[in-house]
């Protein structure tokens, strides 16, 4: 509490159903909303990929980028043959629990004068890496 005021907090589920396996969502302006949506002016948003199989990160919006984390990511854990991950039985999406791994689950960013404090070319990314199913991300935005 500062000044007699309260802590707010607020929260967003954003819903996904990719129609690819993979693809990367610039959900940037959503996040945008739901903290004017809040009425939050300063604190912090947690954004969360509540998906095993899905991650959320910053980082800039630009195509040669997306392009590069693609072949990368292929690179560290290829998703064909399905046969060389012991996880893969009943399912075949060892290769995406493992790019979420790498690509990390949530990203917290402050929340300043009401809008999103980032640095230079911050851009916030929903990358999914199992779609054609729904998903969710959280947005839980804690402030005054």
């Amino acid at each position: 509490m500062r000044g007699g005021q309260y802590m707010k907090s607020y929260s967003k589920k954003l819903h996904f159903h990719l129609p690819s396996r993979r693809g990367l969502v610039n959900i940037t302006q959503d996040v945008q909303d739901a903290v004017g949506e809040s009425g939050i002016k300063e604190g912090m948003v947690l954004v969360n990929a509540m998906n095993i199989t899905a991650s959320v990160f910053i980082n800039d919006d630009e195509s040669g980028l997306h392009q590069d984390y693609e072949k990368w990511l292929e690179g560290l854990a290829p998703e064909k043959p399905y046969s060389q991950y012991r996880h893969n039985g009943y399912e075949d999406n060892a290769d995406a629990h493992l790019k979420r791994t790498v690509m990390g689950r949530e990203t917290v960013v402050a929340v300043t004068e009401g809008r999103l404090d980032f640095g230079t070319w911050e851009q916030i990314f929903y990358y999914e890496f199992d779609g054609k199913r729904d998903k969710r991300v959280l947005v839980k935005i804690i402030g005054e």
